[in-house]
């Protein structure tokens, strides 16, 4: 199966992530985790609850399956990736931004805590037991939406986070940038070559009217 590593365009106004989805199939098969009050892995009354979702948004060459009509392919993103793709969520103020099931816009959910892994024994994620890789971006997400904590936390109908964005294969780009160049090298010898056969001519008049 082709195996496709996503980057970050920048030279894209609208290339990273703009909105966090909640959804019941994470693409990237990892949970998150409701945090009560007390912070313990389980629910208490609503009212005593921080309504808060801790998870991992991308996780570094974790393989994506992706399918496209009769096209199916893995999309997987590189640590620095990831990294460059936490920051600019954030510059662009996205962290707003979130969605049901990847279809319907849903207000109340803020991203209000975001991190890289940087270390496997001590990192926060470890106090949860979730046991994800060096690079992967974590979130902490509030919830202040009584219908998505109480119908669909609560339930279990959703059970981690997925990401929706614009990124851009990596070999593609790269392709497409030599293109470009290869363009720009043509059009200059072009252009060269025309200014040098103008000077030409205005060589060959001046010739043929000199005594």
């Amino acid at each position: 199966m082709e195996i496709i590593e996503l980057i970050l365009d920048e030279e894209q106004a609208a290339a990273g992530v703009f909105a966090i989805s909640v959804v019941e199939h994470p693409a990237i098969e990892s949970d998150f985790i409701a945090l009560s009050e007390q912070q313990e892995v389980k629910f208490a009354e609503v009212n005593q609850e921080k309504k808060i979702l801790m998870g991992a948004a991308l996780i570094p060459n974790k393989m994506i399956y992706r399918r496209d009509g009769e096209r199916e392919y893995n999309v997987y993103f590189s640590k620095e990736t990831i990294e460059k793709t936490s920051q600019l969520f954030f510059k662009n103020g996205k962290q707003g931004e979130s969605t049901l099931e990847h279809e319907m816009g849903v207000k109340g959910l803020t991203v209000v805590e975001s991190w890289i892994v940087a270390d496997e024994q001590k990192d926060k994620s470890r106090a949860y037991n979730m046991n994800v890789p060096i690079g992967t971006w974590m979130v902490s997400v509030k919830v202040d939406n009584d219908e998505i904590w109480d119908d669909y936390v609560k339930t279990g109908k959703i059970k981690g986070f997925s990401i929706e964005g614009y990124f851009s294969d990596a070999t593609r780009l790269a392709k497409q940038k030599e293109e470009d160049l290869a363009s720009q090298v043509k059009a200059i010898v072009k252009s060269d070559k025309r200014r040098k056969s103008k000077l030409k001519e205005l060589v060959d008049m001046i010739n043929k009217f000199s005594y």
